[in-house]
């Protein structure tokens, strides 16, 4: 008796790591930009879990390696996520002292991914000069930090052969626009986050297939 045959759809982990900008900071769960990619990748049918978090505002480099470590996950995902370094630019630390932190914390995300560095993809750092915020502040100057720390994190992930996402550009076009913003006009809403998921999903898409 011929019998049909069984489809089965793989169910992947989603680990993402950052700061406010992966937490969404001011805006609700739903629009996180990690949250909003799996429901995207779900469309795709990829059948992408809603991500674990481990990020919080403010956090620097070092502090997110710190959390990581207190937070004991020994857990393995099928994708990681990274989007880190805006906090180290504000509060005025080295690039140097940032490569080397970034470049631990790339470690660490490819041990989440089972030492998978094609499973892991980071987001470049978003421009909050061009912020309602920074109103006032150098923004010309802001804007070329992030770009040598943007820079070094690209380096980064060439070497370690992880997928970088360049969503800055995104970032700064939204100068001007309150809809692209959250109500506390530094961080940003999740119409804006749609944009850093759209951009990052083709890339992950493909992570997928490896």
């Amino acid at each position: 008796m011929l019998t049909e045959p069984v489809t089965t759809t793989a169910t992947y982990s989603f680990l993402s790591l950052g700061d406010s900008y992966t937490i969404g900071e001011s805006v609700d769960a739903a629009d996180r930009w990690s949250v909003q990619l799996a429901g995207m990748l779900r469309q795709d049918n990829s059948n992408v879990m809603n991500p674990d978090i481990i990020a919080r505002t403010g956090w620097t480099t070092a502090e997110l390696q710190d959390a990581i470590k207190a937070a004991n996950n020994t857990k393995t995902y099928d994708l990681v996520s990274l989007l880190i370094g805006v906090n180290n630019q504000y509060r005025g630390q080295s690039v140097d002292r940032y490569r080397t932190e970034f470049r631990n914390l790339l470690q660490t995300a490819i041990r989440f991914a089972g030492n998978r560095p094609a499973r892991v993809v980071v987001l470049s750092i978003p421009d909050w000069g061009k912020s309602p915020y920074a109103n006032g502040r150098n923004q010309e100057q802001i804007a070329n930090e992030i770009d040598v720390f943007n820079t070094t994190a690209q380096e980064e992930c060439d070497k370690a052969g992880i997928s970088f996402v360049d969503i800055t550009p995104l970032t700064r076009q939204a100068a001007g626009d309150a809809s692209q913003f959250a109500n506390d006009g530094l961080h940003y809403s999740g119409r804006q986050m749609k944009q850093w998921a759209e951009k990052a999903r083709p890339t992950v898409e493909a992570m997928l297939k490896r």
